[in-house]
């Protein structure tokens, strides 16, 4: 198997109010700018910790992610990037997110009821 290049970043939603925040985490292939792995959840390191696995056992060459200490203590510093603007097709891919899906949207009266729903429409949209 080849080894791959991915950038990973993570986007705030609520589900049933504002104050009930969910993250959804997700990993995009730099080459093909698909989707390979997703989860939903809070922002901790249980969370992001699915996503990494997955990532790992792809044989990650690189993985691209910002700067938010979750990333540091479970990517290897080998493979591990936070350049400048190295997350451009990821953070593209949020916005384009946010614009599909309206229950992503900032200022809306649309949402999830709940992490399973919102689950459920991220895997019908990524993997169709």
């Amino acid at each position: 198997m080849s080894k791959q290049v991915y950038e990973v970043d993570e986007i705030k939603s609520f589900v049933k109010r504002k104050n009930n925040r969910i993250w959804i985490v997700y990993a995009l292939d730099r080459k093909t700018k698909e989707v390979v792995s997703y989860n939903v959840g809070n922002r901790t390191n249980t969370t992001l910790k699915v996503v990494i696995k997955t990532l790992n056992l792809s044989n990650a060459k690189k993985i691209y992610t910002d700067k938010w200490i979750g990333y540091k203590t479970l990517i290897d510093k080998k493979i591990h990037s936070t350049f400048n603007r190295a997350t451009n097709h990821i953070e593209r891919h949020n916005l384009t997110l946010r614009t599909h899906l309206k229950r992503l949207t900032r200022r809306s009266i649309c949402f999830s009821r709940s992490s399973e729903i919102l689950s459920a429409i991220l895997r019908i949209y990524f993997w169709g």
